[in-house]
């Protein structure tokens, strides 16, 4: 470690060699899961399912699928596989209702999941050379302490500087020379705004490398990121019941998510719970295949994103995934049609006249209503009724080509709408309050 151009031997495993370490570790955890946790025992039971009948790797469809809600069923440690004396650390989900999800680790699960990270940050081009700065939560959130023991691993300097205090954290970069950042992609859209107004060019901060996840962004949002700063911006994906960030990322060639099959068996199903065709979207299944102290099996993620089938320039034979398309719980039902905030980020990112944040509203009268309210670009501001309304039905007719749904748009100041040092929280659903 590394193992040449990569941090592990294991990112370049044939594909069969990877599918016979899939099984083996796969009849590995359902046996765990069994022996040691009295939720699964019974859920197999129930199936009609014992640890023997998996012999092969489709035996995982046998298995029943794990919910969010029976995390929270069994808050706090009814789902640990191991005792407590043996649990070194554990975290929270980031969700905002009800009981979090609460998760563990074994002293090996935190190597396991410290070293896929660093097969991430690696994969990026994080070197020791590199001065890494960290802005984000360093509490119950998994991408703290996941991120920085990783870049720690690699040998980089780590600047921990958590969440806010956007000034400083500016200051921080210019002062210690950061080249790398970690943070969500709506809050690095923030300090480029308080850069500006600084009067610090974005560009000149010298940042190379920029890896972002926690909410789904847009490529035209990558586009704005990596021209404002002048680096490589990399999508990140990972979710506390799985470890946490580093369950997959993008490598240089920045065209879908490595998704690393040595420690996560992957499905793709439908709104039945049914696998989908190769290519086809659906929701990511994911199995743990190496957790020790929290063994997931079949868990139903809640994202939407499809299997790429192409080999990757790269080397790396891991299979990716595309970039987080929505979430099936943040998806809006408007007029019977279903719309994800991303596919609206993803149309006003690439207007030039439109600013980096934006708000949707839903309310009903007598039919459901959609409103879109966008900041412009402070050079574009005219204040001039004729190019407002000129703007506006630019971005109207947009939104309706890639929805299908007509929306209603309100233009408003730079500065207007709230900033988010975290996950941004782009929709305010009004029919809620009915």
């Amino acid at each position: 470690m590394p193992y040449g151009k990569y941090w592990q031997k294991e990112e370049v495993l044939a594909k069969k060699e990877i599918e016979e370490l899939q099984l083996k570790r796969l009849k590995w955890v359902v046996r765990h899961a069994y022996s040691n946790v009295p939720f699964y025992r019974q859920k197999l039971k129930k199936a009609g399912i014992h640890p023997d009948d998996i012999s092969r790797r489709e035996d995982i469809a046998k298995l029943p699928f794990t919910t969010k809600e029976h995390l929270r069923e069994n808050y706090p440690f009814g789902l640990f596989a191991v005792p407590k004396e043996e649990i070194v650390r554990i975290h929270t989900s980031s969700g905002t209702s009800g009981k979090p999800k609460v998760v563990g680790y074994t002293r090996r699960d935190l190597e396991n999941w410290v070293n896929m990270v660093a097969r991430c940050l690696y994969m990026v081009g994080i070197r020791r050379k590199d001065v890494f700065q960290n802005m984000v939560s360093y509490t119950f959130f998994t991408g703290g302490l996941g991120l920085h023991y990783a870049a720690e691993l690699i040998g980089a300097m780590v600047v921990p500087a958590g969440t806010g205090n956007t000034e400083r954290q500016i200051r921080y970069m210019l002062d210690f020379g950061t080249t790398a950042i970690h943070a969500t992609p709506s809050y690095a859209m923030y300090i480029k705004e308080v850069a500006e107004s600084m009067e610090v060019k974005p560009d000149e901060i010298g940042l190379k490398i920029g890896c972002f996840g926690a909410e789904p962004w847009s490529d035209n949002t990558r586009k704005r990121l990596e021209n404002a700063f002048g680096l490589k911006a990399y999508d990140s994906y990972g979710l506390s019941e799985m470890n946490g960030p580093g369950v997959a990322f993008e490598c240089e060639e920045q065209h879908g998510l490595h998704i690393w099959a040595d420690h996560y068996f992957i499905e793709i199903v439908d709104d039945e719970g049914n696998p989908v065709s190769d290519g086809e979207k659906g929701e990511l299944i994911l199995t743990s295949l190496t957790k020790e102290a929290l063994p997931i099996l079949r868990y139903k993620t809640g994202d939407i994103t499809y299997i790429m089938d192409d080999e990757c320039s790269c080397g790396r034979t891991h299979p990716k995934i595309h970039r987080i398309l929505g979430r099936a719980d943040d998806m809006i039902v408007v007029r019977g049609v279903n719309v994800f905030p991303s596919q609206i980020e993803h149309v006003l990112m690439q207007i030039p006249e439109v600013g980096d944040n934006f708000q949707v509203v839903i309310t009903r009268n007598i039919l459901d209503e959609l409103t879109v309210r966008v900041e412009m670009r402070e050079d574009v501001f005219t204040g001039e009724l004729a190019d407002l309304e000129k703007i506006r039905q630019k971005v109207q007719k947009e939104l309706h080509k890639e929805l299908g749904l007509r929306t209603n748009v309100e233009l408003v100041e730079k500065g207007t709408l709230e900033r988010f040092r975290g996950k941004a929280k782009r929709v305010i659903d009004l029919r809620k309050e009915l």
